[in-house]
């Protein structure tokens, strides 16, 4: 979903859905079950209680979409990990935030890419 969404153009979102489908028929499209839903609101809440706890107890509203994001990320963090799989992401301080509550293996692209 986080792909398609940002999509460059109507090509680059075909070629996402076209991937989408071919994880989907051979069983190995990562999907948040129940499970992953639960924790990822336990570490939604973990991570708004360490942002007040920062601020000494004022919490500043966040920029247009930041939360909504970090929901996705942290579901795909969890779902990741259910399936003892690695992220590989350029959004590398989220995905540090989420790893103090949840022990996915995280890797940048650059890292990734150069084995």
């Amino acid at each position: 979903m986080e792909l398609t969404a940002s999509a460059r153009d109507d090509s680059q979102r075909k070629t996402y859905e076209k991937l989408f489908r071919q994880y989907q028929e051979d069983n190995s499209l990562i999907v948040p079950d129940e499970n992953d839903w639960l924790l990822a609101s336990r570490i939604l809440y973990w991570l708004t209680q360490s942002r007040r706890r920062s601020l000494k107890g004022k919490l500043k509203r966040l920029p247009t979409g930041v939360s909504q994001r970090m929901a996705l990320d942290v579901l795909i963090a969890v779902s990741a990990r259910r399936w003892k799989a690695t992220v590989v992401t350029e959004n590398w301080d989220d995905f540090k935030a989420i790893q103090r509550f949840c022990s996915t293996k995280v890797v940048k692209p650059s890292d990734f890419f150069r084995r």
